[in-house]
């Protein structure tokens, strides 16, 4: 691994980023042809924030946040640290001072492949955190690393300028290049399931609605009269 800090790379529209924030994280990894989710494991720290932002990107050694101190300058408004530890960690490496620093900067949360701590300290300053863990176990400052390259969080590769999204369901990863293409897809998506909402209140069954209930044959499913049933049986 290179110990370096790449300068000013490019980054997706810091408003783009927030639309796609506006959408949330389950329309738009639909919208993206259902790729790009973190999985199951990154939870927010504290319930209800929502960001979509652009990635600046940290690589850092399990139990070491020396490279989160040199990555902060490196943050404008609009953005969102996104922290890798280059083998598995669950030590707390972010907390409620780096959080001072990061808003200060207009920095719109943090997304971190190992722990955090301070969490009470970061719900009431409204500082969004996800996290694969929660830790107070603290860390170190010893060991370089490297920003805004390229890393891999829960399986994903996120380029620094990706647009990240996050919210109560987890969080998502937009490439940069395909921006414009999955805004588009999200508000087609919304627009659709708004239309749906509406369907579903007047009482439209969604085997209608998706035109299900023709291939119910398809997929081997059949009504029986309970008194024809196994159940039945089973009751006698």
């Amino acid at each position: 691994m290179q110990n370096i800090v790449v300068v000013d790379p490019p980054r997706a529209s810091t408003e783009d980023a927030a639309r796609l924030g506006d959408y949330g994280v389950a329309t738009v990894h639909e919208a993206a042809g259902r790729v790009g989710y973190l999985g199951p494991r990154l939870r927010p720290a504290w319930p209800g924030s929502r960001i979509g932002a652009t990635a600046v990107t940290v690589l850092c050694w399990p139990g070491d946040n020396l490279m989160i101190h040199v990555a902060v300058e490196q943050c404008r408004a609009g953005d969102v640290l996104v922290v890798a530890t280059n083998s598995p960690s669950t030590d707390g490496l972010f907390g409620e001072l780096f959080a001072i620093a990061l808003q200060r900067r207009g920095v719109r949360g943090v997304v971190l492949g190992c722990g955090v701590r301070d969490v009470a300290e970061l719900r009431e300053m409204a500082f969004p955190a996800w996290s694969t863990a929660v830790s107070a176990q603290g860390s170190v400052k010893a060991t370089a690393g490297a920003i805004n390259v390229p890393i891999v969080v829960e399986g994903q590769v996120i380029h620094p300028g990706d647009v990240i999204v996050a919210d109560d369901d987890g969080v998502t990863c937009v490439p940069r290049a395909r921006v414009p293409e999955v805004l588009t897809a999200a508000a087609a998506r919304l627009a659709k399931e708004e239309a749906s909402r509406e369907a579903f209140r007047r009482g439209e069954l969604g085997l209608d609605r998706y035109g299900l209930r023709s291939r119910l044959d398809e997929f081997g499913i059949s009504y029986v009269p309970f008194e024809d049933s196994a159940t039945a049986e089973e009751t006698r």
